[in-house]
């Protein structure tokens, strides 16, 4: 089944990229990957810095706050043909508070694989990846250990109207996902396990959908807990 990958780039336009990311990519171009940018010229001039084929910049697709609701559907389309797409951004993580926000909320509703190629910060990266509204969000982190800490943290972020960030030790998750389920929360969870590893694990639905797709190790994770909209 085709993927859809993020490709963050680095802010200053005089950076090259890491090598996994140019690997990644020389293995898209080799496979008939596409490719979508947010402006041509800009991502013309970063891909000839990156030392990648000219010849591929006349297929660029565009995709930008323009262009995004029709780039989409189209996008999706080539996706469900089996062609991998590759979403990438003038700078920075491409879905983190841009459009691409939108065709990553498509594939995980199609059932279509997201990723990313090599990026630093695991928040940033599962807010991408999740595909829920995070304009605005908040930041719980770690939660506290005490039980009644715990399930009193959980109860205030949950008053919260904003996309959630919750984040604790992988011997933890189930015990978490299980306080989650006591609390009857309504609310669409993301769950990014082990990030940029070979064994990533991406899941999105109900809290009870996805602790049931749980795998009995122990994985590192952060959790995203959609807007009370999604």
């Amino acid at each position: 089944m085709a993927i859809l990958t993020l490709v963050p780039t680095p802010i200053a336009n005089d950076l090259p990229l890491c090598p996994a990311t140019l690997a990644m990519i020389q293995r898209g171009l080799e496979n008939d990957g596409i490719f979508a940018v947010e402006e041509h010229k800009a991502a013309r001039r970063r891909w000839i810095s990156f030392g990648l084929p000219r010849e591929t910049i006349d297929e660029f697709i565009l995709y930008n706050e323009h262009t995004y609701e029709q780039a989409s559907q189209a996008l999706l389309s080539e996706l469900k043909k089996g062609r991998d797409v590759y979403l990438m951004s003038d700078c920075g993580m491409p879905a983190f508070c841009d459009p691409g926000r939108k065709l990553v909320s498509l594939c995980h509703n199609a059932g279509i694989k997201v990723t990313a190629t090599p990026f630093a910060n695991s928040v940033v990266l599962a807010l991408a990846l999740s595909g829920f509204e995070h304009k605005r969000f908040l930041f719980e982190g770690f939660i506290p250990l005490d039980k009644k800490e715990r399930r009193a943290t959980l109860q205030k972020s949950l008053q919260s109207k904003t996309t959630i960030v919750l984040m604790d030790t992988p011997y933890r998750l189930k015990k978490l996902m299980g306080e989650l389920q006591e609390l009857n929360t309504n609310r669409s969870i993301f769950l990014a396990c082990d990030l940029n590893k070979e064994n990533e694990l991406l899941l999105r639905g109900s809290v009870d959908q996805v602790f049931k797709k749980l795998p009995d190790e122990k994985k590192e994770f952060v959790m995203i807990i959609g807007d009370r909209n999604e």
